[in-house]
């Protein structure tokens, strides 16, 4: 069986080729799709077979999805613009004969005001009229979205948001990437839908208290207007639409929209997701080192 995984240059797509080969799978039958390929070269060097997977240069994905039996299709990054290269791909999956695509969604993509949540509902809607076997993996935040900023939040003191004492059911990359892996190799996930969170959520507050409990530096959760949020975001440098979204999304997440509580993720990797005490040591350690 070929399982292959597109975006495989970025960060969850490359953790899921490594999730891969960590589960046995042999390289050969793991196909690394990515826009730039020289990117992934060392995948190709252990074994992997590299192609150019392209969503908006429908032309490379016959050749990508080549003899593919199970496709995890990662969503693109281009927020706003992302559906018409989903359905390239969704297109090719079925013009090749996949037996299954995984998508990577958003939490409660059917039914959520997410603003994110739109361009994943309806690229559920174009994999659900393919009539290929699915798998819709709507993961929830990262727990990188917020460890990746440490430094700034050490350096202010502070970490903002517009999120009150909303939770959070964030999960590392690699968690959401394990899960991945195993509905591409497993059995019984077809026509499933599996929302997925880390088993420990968390406030903006609770995260501060705990980068504050480790670093030894005070921080702080400073809440803002939704508004104001935007506002800072843009003058962090973050362009002006993706700083509304972002903005959107921590009131959404203030309301209990990116609370998850099904154990779905724990159940598919088996074991415990990774705690955000873990995440937050790693990322401190990476900024020490």
């Amino acid at each position: 069986m070929t399982v292959a995984v597109t975006a495989a240059s970025g960060h969850l797509g490359r953790l899921t080729v490594r999730a891969l080969l960590d589960r046995g799978v042999p390289a050969g039958d793991i196909v690394a799709g990515a826009r730039s390929p020289e990117k992934i070269a060392d995948l190709a060097a252990l074994g992997v077979l590299v192609r150019e997977a392209d969503y908006d240069r429908p032309e490379t994905l016959a050749g990508a999805f080549a003899g593919v039996d199970r496709l995890l299709l990662i969503s693109g990054n281009a927020v706003g613009t992302r559906v018409p290269g989903h359905t390239n791909a969704v297109n090719a999956a079925v013009a090749a004969g996949v037996s299954l695509i995984a998508y990577t969604s958003a939490s409660y993509a059917d039914t959520s005001d997410l603003p994110v949540a739109p361009e994943h509902k309806a690229t559920e809607e174009v994999i659900l009229a393919s009539g290929v076997p699915f798998t819709f993996l709507r993961n929830c935040w990262y727990v990188e979205n917020y460890t990746a900023n440490l430094a700034a939040a050490l350096r202010h003191g502070a970490i903002l948001g517009a999120a009150g004492d909303g939770k959070v059911s964030a999960a590392t990359r690699a968690d959401f990437a394990a899960a991945a892996a195993a509905v591409l190799v497993g059995e019984g996930h077809d026509n499933k839908v599996y929302e997925l969170g880390g088993d420990q959520p968390f406030t903006l507050t609770e995260l501060a208290a705990e980068v504050s409990r480790q670093s030894g530096t005070e921080v702080v959760y400073r809440d803002l207007s939704q508004e104001e949020y935007a506002r800072a975001l843009v003058a962090a440098g973050l362009p002006d639409g993706y700083a509304h979204v972002l903005a959107g999304s921590d009131v959404s997440l203030k309301e209990g929209k990116l609370l998850v509580e099904t154990g779905d993720l724990s159940r598919l990797i088996g074991r415990p997701t990774t705690p955000l005490t873990e995440s937050v040591a790693a990322a401190l350690a990476r900024l020490a080192s």
